[in-house]
């Protein structure tokens, strides 16, 4: 069996991280699928998807992680093509990927007890972010 739903979020931008662990969840347990998998995409080439443990400390490394490999504050060409000033916000979200597969068992996700799965949104304003979820299994 396989279903297609979505979730939808507001954003910030700017490196927001926003927990949608419980969003998926519920979607799989209403879902009608006992055990399979959910696969994850952000529709958008500025946000991706990832798993953390989500609390103040993490998200204040990766925040410092992603200035430090791509800073906002440097030339970047895309920026040059359109002119909207977000060319750091594309090559942070190719890096981190634009899609997530997570495994459940009784329509339960089989994260780790610290795991959550987390919407990443590097644009440079905020954003109405639609979230694509295919659900297969039996």
């Amino acid at each position: 069996m396989v279903t297609n739903t979505h979730i939808h979020v507001q954003t910030r931008g700017d490196c927001d991280f926003i927990d949608i662990t419980d969003k998926v969840a519920q979607k799989v347990e209403d879902s009608g699928v006992s055990d399979g998998t959910v696969t994850i995409f952000v529709a958008g080439s500025t946000a991706g998807l990832t798993t953390i443990e989500f609390e103040r400390g993490v998200l204040s490394d990766l925040e410092s992680m992603w200035e430090r490999l791509m800073p906002k504050n440097i030339v970047y060409r895309h920026d040059a093509t359109w002119g909207d000033g977000n060319g750091y916000s594309h090559v942070r979200a190719s890096l981190l990927g634009a899609s997530l597969v997570v495994p459940f068992v009784n329509k339960r996700l089989t994260l780790g007890t610290w795991q959550q799965i987390i919407l990443a949104d590097f644009d440079n304003r905020p954003r109405s972010r639609d979230i694509v979820l295919q659900i297969m299994g039996e």
